[in-house]
C-alpha cells in the first residue's frame, strides 16, 4: 500500500514503521507524502484507537531529512517546504484525537527528533539518540523543532542542543523530560503496545478532549482553562461517561464505546 512505510494494525493498535533502512529512514517528500496519507486513514478508519510510529532496523528512528532535497531551494521554496511539512504530516500528529507515540530506535536526530517530538509522548531504547543538527548545515529546524524543543526540555537545555548541534544520549533524554521511558530494544515495541493497551481502554472521547486541553496549553489563540472547562462538560454529554461513572458506583470494569 505504502512504498516508504510499513502498517500493521492489532487489537486497536496501528504500526508505523518507517522503512528506509538504507537511509538510515531518513524523511523525504514520499516519507511526507505517506505519513500524510497515514494520518487520513488513522482519522477515518474507526477500527484504529491509538498509533505507534517507529523505523525500520536497529540503527535509527529518523536520522534526519533527505538533505539532497534541499539542494537550490529558494528562500521562498524553503518556507513553502517547511509549512507543507507541518501542515501535512507535524500538526496533524500533535493534534490527532488519538492517541500517537514514538518508539524511538536509535537515531533521531533533526527531522527524526521534530517527528519523535510531534507525538503526543515518548519511549526510547536505551541505543537512542536525540539532536538538532540543523546548524551545522547553516539551517535551523524546519518541522517544529524550536518550538516543541523548548516546550519538553525547557528554554536553556533546547538552545544549547539547538545552537552546538550536540546529540544526547536515551539516558539524558529521559532524565531532561523528553522520553517518557527507556528500556532495551527488544523491550521497546512491547511495552510501547502494553502503554497503549491501557490508553486504549479507557473512553476514547474522553482520552480525545486530554490531548486537546493539554495541546491548548501552549496555543496562543486559546485559553487553557477555558479548553478545559469545555471539554470536561463535553464529556456529561456522552454514553461513556454515564457508563464510567455508572460502573464505579457498582464496583465493576466499565465498557466504553466511544459514543
Amino acid at each position: 500500500m505504502y512504498n516508504t512505510l510499513l502498517t500493521s494494525l492489532d487489537n486497536g493498535i496501528l504500526t508505523v514503521t518507517i522503512n528506509r533502512p538504507e537511509k538510515l529512514n531518513a524523511l523525504n517528500r514520499d516519507v511526507i507524502a505517506e505519513l500524510g496519507a497515514v494520518l487520513n486513514e488513522v482519522e477515518s478508519n474507526t477500527e484504529i484507537k491509538s498509533v505507534i510510529l517507529t523505523g525500520a532496523g536497529p540503527k535509527s528512528f529518523v536520522a534526519g531529512a533527505d538533505i539532497t532535497e534541499f539542494v537550490g531551494l529558494s528562500k521562498g521554496e524553503g518556507e513553502a517546504l517547511a509549512r507543507r511539512g507541518q501542515d501535512s504530516v507535524f500538526n496533524r500528529i500533535e493534534r490527532s484525537s488519538k492517541p500517537i507515540v514514538a518508539a524511538v530506535n536509535g537515531f533521531a536526530l533533526g527531522g527524526g527528533c521534530e517527528l519523535a517530538m510531534s507525538c503526543h509522548f515518548r519511549l526510547a531504547s536505551d541505543n537512542a539518540k536525540f539532536g538538532q543538527p540543523e546548524v551545522n548545515l547553516g539551517l535551523i529546524p524546519g518541522y517544529g523543532g524550536t518550538q516543541r524543543l523548548v516546550q519538553l526540555v525547557g528554554k536553556g537545555r533546547a538552545l544549547e542542543l539547538l545552537l552546538s548541534g550536540n546529540m544526547i544520549d536515551a539516558a539524558t533524554a529521559h532524565q531532561w523530560g523528553l522520553v517518557n521511558h527507556v528500556c532495551s530494544a527488544e523491550e521497546l515495541l512491547p511495552k510501547t503496545r502494553a502503554l497503549l493497551d491501557t490508553i486504549n481502554a479507557k473512553a476514547p472521547i474522553a482520552v480525545a478532549h486530554c490531548i486537546k486541553a493539554a495541546n491548548a496549553v501552549f496555543d496562543e489563540t486559546q485559553n487553557g482553562f477555558e479548553t478545559e472547562i469545555s471539554s470536561f462538560g463535553a464529556c456529561f454529554s456522552t454514553d461513556d461517561m454515564h457508563e464510567g461513572t455508572s460502573a464505579f458506583l457498582e464496583k465493576r470494569k466499565a465498557v466504553f464505546t466511544g459514543k
